[in-house]
């Protein structure tokens, strides 16, 4: 009988068969590498970009901005560069790039893992000398080939040329944003210095820059983000002791000043930062020097009144000792797509950090939030008509009934914006006059997460947790940006058909190949119906009277429009946004810098919206919102408005089941944790109201149900 191998037998010959393998891929390696020729490191420098990205309107004429046009370079050599430009960039991008060949095998098999794992070739592990080779010899195509060929190349140069020469050739060649080429152009550009002048702060700003040149620009939406990434920069600086702790600290608390960009030749500037971004994020920061053909969504007509409106009325704000500034999103609701966006009163304002785009910045929303709240209350069964009463109110079950005046932890007993209270009110009064207690009554009747979760489907995916914003996510207690908003409001005038907003309509290679281009990805969010009542209740004129009287700044005569105002208590953040089926425009008034404003008094966003819905309508089908469903006579008494249909005075959790609000009233109401302290508030108001009601009215016992004696937390 044959003797089978053993499994060390069969283990050495495998790893035979490995080291040969091995042996044979580094003998091929090192033959292409001796074999390829050496790359000419001097035309590095002199390489010009052929082709520019160029960026147009929805209409395909009206050029934007034409990206790379014009590259600016300023040569400079290493000794004209601040020791902690240098530095900051070795820290930040290629730590060992002293010691290193060419190439780091470690970073290589880490990104190979990477790029396993991940079914691409995304993961670059890239030396400066990869990427000198990389900007400048090969195509931005990701491949095995071509990395290998980088490898090869980068190998060479290093045999061929000093450390300094390519680090030099890397610190002139490689990209800041726009047409800033190397960093002398960049110091310049960006701060007014050569680079030899450059402090430690404004260096590791400039290293931060080079991973993704446009999204983190100083201009952009992501400043914030460049900044965290300085001071990763300044951190890497100190481990590796380029600098002290002390230097790092204080380079880190810095205010650094960037130069205005030049005004010449880019309209809507904030909307072209916020494309810029989205290309390099898709396509990579060097495919924007290929020669793209971009087509977006903006409306240069509309934009360029919007942008006069803006002005004007944050200017105009400023002066009555208001906020400084002002923001504006224009979305077409049927498809999503951006028509204006207006990030700052003005673009190369530097007092304002005017270049900063609020449109994209994270704010409290404040009553704007309340339509989702009102409308999952509508797809739940109540209706527009359901009475809720605006009463001072306890809402937390750890403090009693009685303590409406208590708002200190753990109590929670809000106020609204005026300080009194209405009584009895519907929900569309409630919404129209943007009352705040009525709205915490409908978001604790609807469940906190599952009005996040609703808002979340509109868009508003920026919003925490339930545990994160509690009841105050019905009066902006959670971050949103404008235009996520303002493509919220619009699926309203859609018949609840959310598009996500966008700013492309196509990308076309230099060749005329289509890369992308606009597809309607439409998602059904809340029923029509449901969707129209939210609209008919912030089209009622009639409701937020006395509130906003008709004919004043939330109506568009001619029009029919829905519209909701909202200020945050901390005087930080003023809205108003409004639409119709055809034309959604959402303003935002504040300080760039999140500082409370001197006054939000006066509806100082509601103007301003005003003005420029009227400009932007006309150009724009006239459309009206589909009608409402009638509220049949079966549903329960307060559903339909009759508070006074059980004689003695009752809130609504008395009357329906918040869990089934049209079908029985529930057996035993004071089950529930917050019954007692809203019939306490519906009492109390009664008694200091006699004559408002038919019958006597009954004081409510603290003690009623076991609503306190089975509670302890803030709903």
């Amino acid at each position: 009988m044959e003797k089978q191998p053993s499994w060390r037998h069969v283990l050495l010959f495998s790893s035979l068969v490995v080291v040969g393998v091995g042996l044979v891929l580094a003998g091929a390696f090192a033959l292409a590498v001796a074999l390829t020729p050496t790359p000419d490191i001097a035309s590095f420098a002199s390489r010009q970009v052929s082709q520019s990205t160029k960026i147009y309107d929805r209409t395909g004429q009206v050029l934007l901005y034409d990206y790379n046009k014009d590259a600016k370079r300023v040569q400079v050599t290493l000794g004209d560069i601040n020791p902690n430009a240098i530095n900051a960039t070795i820290a930040i991008e290629d730590s060992s790039f002293y010691e290193h060949g060419g190439i780091r095998l470690t970073s290589i098999l880490r990104a190979a893992i990477a790029d396993f794992l991940g079914g691409s070739f995304a993961q670059g592990g890239s030396t400066i000398t990869q990427q000198v080779v990389k900007n400048t010899l090969l195509t931005n195509k990701k491949s095995i080939v071509r990395k290998v060929h980088e490898w090869i190349l980068a190998i060479r140069l290093e045999q061929a040329y000093s450390k300094d020469a390519i680090l030099e050739t890397y610190l002139n060649t490689i990209p800041y944003g726009g047409v800033l080429y190397g960093i002398g152009a960049a110091s310049e550009a960006y701060f007014g210095v050569p680079p030899k002048d450059l402090d430690l702060a404004q260096s590791a700003y400039l290293s931060a820059m080079i991973q993704a040149p446009s999204y983190y620009s100083p201009y952009g939406a992501h400043r914030a983000d460049l900044d965290t990434r300085k001071n990763l920069v300044l951190s890497r600086m100190q481990q590796l002791g380029f600098i002290t702790a002390d230097q790092a600290a204080s380079a880190k608390q810095e205010q650094v000043s960037f130069a205005a960009t030049g005004a010449q030749g880019i309209i809507a500037p904030h909307f072209v930062f916020y494309i810029l971004n989205q290309l390099e994020d898709t396509y990579g920061a060097n495919a924007l020097e290929s020669g793209l053909k971009v087509t977006t969504t903006l409306d240069a007509a509309l934009q360029a009144k919007e942008e006069g409106i803006i002005k004007a009325g944050a200017l105009k704000n400023a002066a009555n000792g208001g906020a400084t500034n002002a923001a504006l999103v224009a979305i077409d609701p049927a498809t999503g797509q951006i028509l204006s966006m207006v990030g700052s009163r003005d673009f190369f304002d530097t007092t304002i950090d005017g270049q900063y785009n609020a449109a994209l910045a994270l704010r409290q929303p404040g009553s704007t939030m309340k339509p989702f709240i009102y409308g999952l209350a509508l797809e739940k069964g109540y209706t527009r008509d359901t009475v809720v009463f605006d009463v001072p109110t306890q809402f937390s079950t750890a403090c009693p009934p009685s303590a409406v005046t208590e708002n200190a932890s753990p109590c929670y007993a809000p106020k609204n914006y005026d300080n009194t209270f209405r009584g009895p009110m519907t929900f569309e009064t409630a919404l129209a006059q943007s009352i705040n207690i009525p709205a915490i009554k409908v978001l604790y009747l609807v469940g906190i997460q599952n009005a996040i979760n609703l808002a979340r489907s509109f868009g508003l995916t920026t919003l925490g947790n339930a545990s994160q914003c509690g009841l105050t996510v019905v009066i902006g207690g959670c971050e949103v940006r404008l235009l996520d908003l303002v493509g919220a409001y619009a699926a309203f005038g859609n018949g609840g058909v959310h598009n996500p907003p966008t700013g492309l309509l196509e990308v076309d290679d230099a060749q005329g190949n289509v890369l992308e281009k606009y597809t309607p990805s439409p998602t059904q969010v809340m029923p029509q119906n449901y969707a129209n009542d939210v609209s008919a209740m912030l089209s009622d004129q009639q409701a937020r009277i006395p509130e906003y009287n008709p004919g004043g700044v939330l109506d568009i005569p001619g029009y029919e429009v829905a519209v909701k105002t909202g200020t945050t208590d901390n005087s930080r953040d003023a809205w108003t946004v409004g639409y119709t089926p055809s034309l959604a425009v959402g303003i935002w008034v504040g300080n760039n810098d999140n500082t409370p404003a001197a006054s939000l008094a006066g509806l100082i966003a509601a103007p301003i919206w005003k003005q420029a819905m009227e400009a932007g309508l006309p150009l724009y089908p006239k459309t009206y919102f589909g009608a409402p469903d009638p509220i049949p006579a079966t549903v329960p008494p307060m559903l339909r408005g009759d508070w006074q249909a059980y004689g003695v005075p009752h809130s609504l959790l008395y009357a329906t089941n918040k869990d089934n609000p049209q079908g029985p009233p529930p057996a035993n109401p004071g089950q529930d944790p917050q019954f007692a302290a809203w019939e306490y508030g519906v009492s109390a108001y009664a008694a200091s109201h006699p004559g408002l009601f038919v019958d006597p009215p009954l004081m409510v016992p603290l003690s009623l149900g076991s609503a306190e004696s089975t509670a302890s937390t803030t709903p």
